[in-house]
């Protein structure tokens, strides 16, 4: 992974709610959310019928766009972009069809041919979409625009088939640290000179820390998430630094199911030692999921919570202020020090057009989304998050572009308003060589599902055996490895 920053928002690295590739509220299903907004935007495209030899009139079928209860400010944005991208491209209507990317959801959408045109997913995603015929191969178009050199290379490889055909271009990504309430810090006297929150340098430390947090102030040292495929996900990080490759790419297609090795068990047994051995995790594990953990910290309940610099704003949405909260990154473990790497990658339906897919790339551009430089955008996107009280903080660089990079440092710096003393370790630790580590391979999320079970059976019995529950979840993990298409 290529490490170098770029400066981006935390709200989903810019442009996520501008374009609307946060989940907000579990809307499920392709649907038509339209506020203040034209029936049609007539948009140029290239082609023209040759009976008529008039401009092609296409539908763009946009999955991005804002839900209803979106913010003005948001829609006004998305509204300027409409109203912009119909002076040039008199002849596409664009329908805001908003998808928030769902498992349960999304083949029986694929397969009934109502995908939106452009879509959002996870990057644990793009290679099981590809393989089943869920994406468009936009190779040759990305070649035609010169975007397809100027994509990550690790990224690009994420979007690719074994081919190297490209499916789809990033839209924003994250990496996960540490986030500290302030207060709980300063209140357990773990703060530097300065008054910012002391780093755990590792997995143990940060047990102690949470330990002398909880002694102290009675709060608990640290949300775990135990209710969805969320625990699973951050487990993974957490085991990487024990040592452990949760599944095997047999490099033919084929994955083996590494759940039950000697360092996946050590890194569960530790996150049982959270509950039965520290007691610093929250009154109710299981009902924690990633929105009530982003609670839990923002309300002072908790003092440390596993979560990306993109996720900042949600503890503003619960109440903290700037300066009450920080992010660090995440502590090493006995094998190494990692952070998982991912992010919303956007993809084509496999029904759309050349000359669909094309507009749906030109309205994306003037979102601030691919390798062009859109000061505008980015200029808006910056007004918004500070207007709104949420922190501008770096991000991470999804195309190799120098000129890009320039122009969001620039306007990143001229806005800031978080004190760089509360997210400084996050970036210069995440930025260490062979910190990044992409998701595990194999059925991502059904992983996550089986080591949610585990998770959930050892916070609560504590004599629950941790070797005998990881083989079961092993068994059952290589059974849907060994049927994947």
């Amino acid at each position: 992974m290529k490490k170098r920053l770029c400066v981006l928002l935390c709200i989903a690295l810019i442009m996520g709610i501008l374009s609307g590739c946060g989940n907000k509220g579990g809307n499920e299903s392709a649907n038509t959310n339209q506020k203040n907004v034209p029936d049609s935007t007539e948009t140029t495209t290239e082609g023209k019928t040759e009976e008529t030899g008039k401009a092609e009139q296409i539908i763009v079928k946009f999955g991005l766009g804002p839900l209803e209860e979106d913010t003005e400010a948001i829609w006004d944005d998305y509204n300027k972009t409409v109203d912009k991208f119909k002076e040039t491209h008199p002849n596409v209507q664009v329908e805001n069809a908003r998808y928030d990317y769902n498992v349960d959801t999304f083949v029986p959408l694929a397969e009934s041919g109502n995908l939106p045109t452009v879509f959002g997913t996870w990057f644990s995603e793009p290679q099981k979409l590809i393989a089943n015929g869920y994406a468009a191969d936009i190779t040759d178009i990305l070649a035609k625009r010169g975007w397809l050199d100027k994509m990550n290379e690790s990224i690009r490889g994420i979007l690719s088939d074994k081919d190297g055909r490209v499916y789809g271009i990033p839209a924003s990504g994250y990496a996960l640290g540490l986030m500290q309430n302030v207060e709980l810090f300063k209140a357990a006297g773990l703060v530097d000179g300065n008054g910012a929150p002391l780093i755990p340098a590792t997995w143990q430390e940060v047990a102690e820390f949470a330990k002398k947090i909880k002694d102290t102030t009675g709060k608990s040292g640290i949300c775990i998430l135990a209710q969805d495929n969320g625990a699973g996900w951050h487990f993974s990080n957490i085991a990487w630094g024990f040592g452990a490759t949760l599944t095997v790419d047999n490099g033919d297609g084929t994955y083996t199911a590494a759940v039950n090795t000697n360092e996946a068990i050590e890194a569960m047994e530790y996150v049982k030692s959270l509950k039965w051995e520290y007691d610093v995790l929250t009154e109710d594990p299981l009902s924690e999921n990633g929105g009530t953990g982003f609670a839990q910290l923002a309300s002072g309940n908790a003092a440390m919570f596993i979560g990306a610099s993109d996720g900042l704003p949600q503890l503003v949405n619960n109440g903290a202020k700037l300066g009450e909260f920080a992010i660090c990154g995440l502590p090493a473990g006995p094998k190494g020090q990692y952070s998982l790497f991912g992010g919303t990658p956007y993809m084509f339906s496999p029904d759309a057009t050349e000359a669909e897919i094309n507009a749906a790339l030109d309205f994306l551009t003037l979102r601030g989304i691919g390798p062009e430089v859109n000061e505008e955008a980015i200029a808006a996107a910056v007004k918004i998050t500070v207007e709104s009280g949420f922190p501008a903080v770096p991000g991470f660089a999804l195309w190799d572009s120098e000129e890009l990079a320039t122009a969001q440092n620039k306007i990143i710096k001229e806005n800031s308003n978080m004190d760089p003393a509360l997210y400084e370790n996050y970036f210069s630790t995440t930025v260490k060589e062979g910190n990044l580590h992409l998701e595990e391979a194999g059925a991502t999320q059904d992983l996550y599902a089986e080591l949610t079970k585990v998770i959930q059976a050892v916070l609560t019995d504590k004599n629950a055996d941790v070797a005998s529950l990881m083989t079961t979840a092993n068994k059952n993990y290589q059974t849907i490895l060994d049927n994947l298409k």
